[in-house]
This record gives C-alpha cells, structure tokens and sequence, in this order.
C-alpha cells in the first residue's frame, strides 16, 4: 500500500514553475532517495508535502486522504515529520527537552492541569518521560540527555534531530540533506542510522541527499528532478548509469 502519492503536482511562483506535472508513489515502508541539481526543485516537493506551500495543481494523498489543503501541524499530526538541511535544533534547551518539544501536540492535558498538578497530569509527564528515555535509548544518546542539544558533535545533532522527528510516531520521516557537513566517518554511522529507523519503527523514509555514496548506498528507488521535472526513476544501478541523469546531474557514472 502507497502511503504517499503525488498526483500531477505542480508549483508555481508567478511565472516560474518549480515543480512541473510531478507524480510520486511511496510505499509504505520504501526508502527513496530525491536527487538533483541545485534549483530543482527537490526542497518545494517538501514543502507541498509539508503544507508549507499548497500545490496549484495536483493532489498531495497521505495514508489515503488528500492533504493539499492541510496546514502543517495537521500535516504532523496525520503522520509526516521532517528535518531540515541547516539543523535546527533549540539551542537553549537539552537534548531531552529538544525531543520533549515535539510531544506536546500529543498532550492531551493542558496547562489548568499542569498549574493543579492533578493525578492525570503527573500519570502522563511520566509516560511522556518514558517515551523520551526509551527513544534515546535506542538511539544512543541517553547518557547526553542532560547536555545542550547545540553543544553536541555535529552527527550526534543531526542524531538529536531525527529522534526528535521519531518522537512524532510518523508513519513518513522526510529528511533534508541529513548528510551535510558531516565527515565520512558521520556519513557512514548515518546511513547505519536510516537504515535502522526504517526497520525498527516500520515507516517509509524520503530523503533529498547530494551524497552520492550515502543515496546509492541505502535507498532502495531514487527518483531524479530536473528544473521541477522528474526526469528518472529507478533503482539505484537503473539511475547510475541513465543518460539523463549523468547529463543533467552526474556528469559522470557513479562507481
């Protein structure tokens, strides 16, 4: 079953078209790689899936349901999370606290309850407390908890900022050149660390990467815009070596 489809989607910007006719079928469970050169279009596909932009034609369908119309916090609500190339973490609060920030919209107890401090209210900060431990834990990074989110190698925030979208329960991790400006030995641990999160949490990854050797190395289909108009499709060996592509990105086949 599709969890997300793109149907004849276009954005334009006055007279500029972003993103042309463009139609995308996500599995459930897939992990798909969009690549492509700068300007083209990979960062609106985002964004209309996101409800940052509304597409001004086409159809955005998540689990079933047309979400074109959706503002973003519905958006995350419904089930997509996304990270962003220039990290964005909070600076001022912990890790825990960065990955707490994403819980509320789950809270189902508000702030009287919090000011009277009534049972309901203690019963569920110590879930959400749980939740928080059990997630870091996975991730290896219980033993920072307690230390400033921005204060932490460059990987282990990257690491901070996919627990946080985790922490969501999505059923789409959309990931936003996870692999910038990390150094080889980062961007090793880090296809590790999607190819993990697909598995443990059972959910279907998309992800925009300039990296070469981290798309080809775990995507499973990777889909290739140009000027806002898909231009390929396939399997990573299918993109390496398509005419296209080596033309309009690659410049050369990747080994």
């Amino acid at each position: 079953m599709n969890i997300l489809e793109l149907k004849e989607c276009c954005m334009k910007f006055g007279g500029l078209t972003a993103v042309s006719e463009l139609n995308v079928e996500i599995g459930s469970t897939d992990l798909v790689g969009m690549i492509g050169p700068n300007g083209a279009g990979k960062t609106t596909v985002f964004n209309m899936i996101t409800g940052i932009y509304q597409p001004t034609s086409g159809s955005v369908v998540f689990d079933r349901q047309e979400i074109n119309d959706f503002r973003p916090y519905e958006i995350v609500a419904a089930g997509i999370a996304r990270t962003f190339q220039n990290i964005r973490l909070f600076p001022n609060l912990t890790v825990f606290e960065n990955v707490q920030v994403s819980l509320n919209k789950s809270l189902k107890h508000g702030f009287s309850h919090s000011i009277l401090q009534l049972k309901n209210f203690h019963k569920e900060e110590h879930s959400v407390r749980e939740t928080i431990m059990e997630i870091l834990t996975i991730f290896k990074l219980e033993g920072v908890k307690d230390e400033l989110a921005t204060s932490l190698p460059y990987g282990d925030q990257r690491r901070v900022e996919i627990v946080r979208a985790i922490a969501t329960k999505p059923k789409l991790l959309l990931l936003d050149e996870p692999a910038a400006g990390m150094n080889p030995t980062e961007k090793v641990d880090l296809m590790r660390l999607i190819k993990s999160v697909k598995e443990q949490f059972n959910i279907a990854i998309l992800l925009i990467e300039h990296d070469m050797k981290v798309v080809m190395g775990i995507c499973e289909r990777i889909f290739v815009l140009d000027y806002g108009v898909k231009i390929a499709e396939g399997t990573p060996g299918q993109i390496k070596n398509n005419p296209k592509v080596i033309e309009a990105y690659l410049g050369e086949v990747v080994s």
